[in-house]
């Protein structure tokens, strides 16, 4: 394998990464940026209020693209096998 090859599966990698955990991440990060303007606004300091939003978005997120994030690993699973028998040694 090349370096060029090598470059080539960590920027698939990353890629399949960010596409997979992308979602769910960003959700959180969109409540947790919601309910940390509400609580400035209200003047609220409740440490726990934002964890109940997060996980429940997060869950949302993960029930309505669970299918295609799951897609997406087992599309880069099978072309990563699938190109172990490309290998030189």
């Amino acid at each position: 394998m090349s370096i060029e090859e090598s470059i080539l599966w960590g920027q698939q990698s990353i890629w399949a990464i960010l596409t997979i955990c992308g979602p769910p991440l960003f959700a959180a990060l969109v409540v947790g940026l919601f309910i940390s303007i509400l609580q400035a606004v209200t003047q609220i300091n409740e440490m726990t209020l934002v964890f109940v939003p997060k996980i429940a978005a997060v869950f949302l997120v993960i029930l309505l693209m669970g299918s295609w994030m799951l897609e997406q690993a087992m599309a880069f699973g099978t072309q990563s096998f699938e190109s172990i028998s490309m290998v030189n040694n």
